[in-house]
């Protein structure tokens, strides 16, 4: 279990998945061989798998502590949820929420939940099925997104040309937290208590968020999918295959890396192999991730 201290906060990873997940050519339109000659030594085997392609990939939670207060960051995929469009996604059965009680945690004690954006691996866990309804997990929680996703998906879900939204995810691990009256979303820029900031970072989706925290002098930003891969640290321009609009989703990872490598504040993403988050450094007139491990 991976566990970060950031100044009076602590963050821990709660792993739903780790695996070779995505063929490296299809989720990174700009991957070439030249990729795996130049990275392949780093890349392989934490953020790579030389031998099928694939990128390996986590599918994480971050679980933060701060201020008195129990947050959870990002919800993943979820179990016994149909995602036919995503087959190692489909109906999955993974010990989740006994990884989140081995950290001390049980679904009772999280205070809050926040959403970088509303895609399929990043709401899942927001409910659980229970007498055949999907209800909240976390039923003391109020639940942060943004206005702008929510808006957005809704219309998208609505339209029986394009609906459901997100593989069926908005039907099941939004909308049934909205209807608890569980939600907070936010427009725009947004100051929490505890030193919690929410920057709008669109692109990737019309509403994604970063979510920045200042903890005595520590910084930390959790990016959620505005960067998916280490190697976009090196390669800020390139976009995944999911990635709505395609300018602003580089400008607002250039943005991220720019912050990081700027204000020495820690990277923590949700889909980065093994150690899972990383500084950023200045390289040249580009950037490089310097991993926990180096430190």
């Amino acid at each position: 279990m991976v566990e970060v201290k950031l100044g009076a906060a602590t963050a821990t990873r709660i792993e739903e998945s780790y695996e070779p997940n995505f063929d490296a050519k299809v989720f990174f339109p700009d991957w070439t061989p030249d990729v795996v000659r130049e990275h392949g030594a780093w890349m392989s085997p934490n953020h790579y798998d030389e031998a099928s392609g694939w990128l390996k990939l986590s599918i994480h939670s971050w679980l933060l502590r701060v201020g008195g207060k129990t947050i959870l960051i990002d919800t993943c995929v979820g179990n016994h949820k149909s995602r036919k469009h995503r087959p190692k996604w489909d109906m999955m059965n993974t010990p989740y929420l006994d990884r989140l009680k081995a950290a001390g945690v049980t679904p009772d004690q999280i205070d809050m939940v926040m959403c970088t954006h509303l895609h399929v691996d990043h709401v899942g866990w927001n409910t659980q099925l229970e007498d055949g309804r999907w209800v909240p997990t976390f039923k003391n929680a109020q639940y942060v997104w943004s206005q702008e996703d929510f808006d957005f998906y809704k219309a998208l879900d609505a339209d029986p040309q394009k609906g459901p939204a997100n593989g069926g995810s908005f039907r099941d691990s939004v909308l049934p937290v909205v209807e608890m009256g569980r939600v907070q979303m936010i427009k725009g820029a947004a100051e929490l208590e505890d030193g919690l900031r929410i920057t709008p970072a669109p692109g990737h989706t019309p509403g994604t968020i970063r979510i920045e925290l200042e903890s005595k002098g520590n910084k930390a930003l959790f990016c959620g999918d505005i960067l998916h891969h280490a190697v976009q640290v090196y390669h800020p321009e390139w976009n995944s295959f999911a990635c709505l609009d395609q300018d602003n989703a580089r400008k607002s990872r250039r943005a991220a890396i720019e912050h990081c490598a700027g204000s020495g504040a820690l990277l923590m993403p949700c889909h980065f192999g093994a150690p899972f988050h990383c500084h950023i450094d200045h390289k040249g007139a580009g950037f490089a991730p310097r991993f926990a491990n180096n430190f």
